[in-house]
């Protein structure tokens, strides 16, 4: 499916250089900023209390956000839970409060308005579980790296493999740089968008190298350079419109989801554009760089030999 066809091949290869600078420069400063200043991880991570209340009817979330405002939390959670009576409150440590005192002024300032809310649980979270946490996400973000890896080299060649894995290494680094710079909360469901990011990068990447492997196959005595461009070019219709379309449903949840979903849907509308980028400037012109060719990627026909012809006497 095209919107539209672009009938002249665009040179994006000829400012490669250019524009993998530009890559490098906004990879640099995430790092800068994940090194310096670190990530603002939410409780999942960090420990803390969970509180689960039943309202009478729907639970009205912004006032029970304003209601711990007025308590003096700042880092906390409020979202549905199962249904839309059913409100989760996480609240991070507080120094010399305990998991009682802190359900105990919750509870108190939010029957001061609702006299029928009801209790049912309140949990502790430990640090070490955060840590716990911790570690499986790096475990997953390995295996999937490396799940990309083999997949890359099976299905085309190394170089390729390489070009796809520091494009989505650019990808969710530059994500995690704008989590540090401002300080947005790093919770389990921004991981679940990064991750998200990793498999999404990818796809485009494989449509892209799919398309270049098969110029080569049809493109005899033509430039590397040229072959990437036209590949490029040919897939920019598809691209516009799996990334607009992608991006509409995503602003939607920025828009409509709440503080549940927003650094959710910031990560993933982060993700998508730079995954544009990289996919392009970067994965496409790494290849590139790594001296990819028509021989890395077609495989030579052989001249089949003369078949003796055997002739049988009746």
């Amino acid at each position: 499916m095209e919107f539209f066809r672009i009938s002249r091949t665009i040179p994006f290869m000829r400012h490669a250089k250019a524009l993998n600078a530009i890559s490098l420069v906004f990879f640099v400063a995430a790092v800068f900023f994940i090194v310096l200043r670190g990530f603002n991880l939410s409780i999942e991570f960090t420990g803390g209390t969970v509180i689960e209340l039943t309202y009478p009817n729907t639970a009205p979330l912004v006032e029970v956000r304003e209601e711990l405002d007025g308590l003096g939390y700042t880092d906390f959670q409020v979202q549905n839970f199962g249904t839309s009576r059913d409100v989760l409150i996480r609240l991070p440590v507080i120094e010399g409060q305990s998991s009682t005192d802190q359900s105990e002024a919750v509870l108190g300032a939010l029957t001061a308005n609702t006299p029928d809310i009801v209790l049912q649980r309140v949990e502790y979270v430990g640090p070490q579980i955060g840590r716990e946490l911790v570690e499986s996400g790096l475990l997953a973000l390995l295996f999937v790296i490396i799940g990309i890896v083999v997949y890359l080299a099976i299905r085309f060649e190394w170089k390729f493999a390489i070009a796809g894995v520091v494009a989505n290494l650019h990808d969710v680094v530059i994500i995690l740089g704008f989590f540090a710079l401002f300080q947005w909360e790093f919770s389990l469901s921004v991981l679940a968008g990064v991750l998200a990011v990793l498999g999404y990068s990818v796809n485009e990447s494989v449509v892209i190298m799919d398309r270049i492997r098969e110029n080569f196959r049809k493109l005899r005595n033509v430039e590397v350079r040229d072959v990437i461009d036209g590949a490029i070019t040919q897939t920019m219709s598809r691209t516009i419109i799996t990334h607009g379309s992608t991006q509409v449903m995503v602003l939607s949840m920025l828009i409509f989801g709440g503080p549940t979903l927003e650094y959710f849907a910031l990560a993933l509308t982060i993700g998508i554009w730079f995954g544009i980028y990289s996919s392009i400037f970067v994965a496409a012109s790494i290849a590139m760089w790594l001296g990819v060719k028509r021989e890395d990627l077609v495989k030579p026909v052989k001249k089949t030999d003369e078949l003796e012809e055997v002739y049988t006497e009746e």
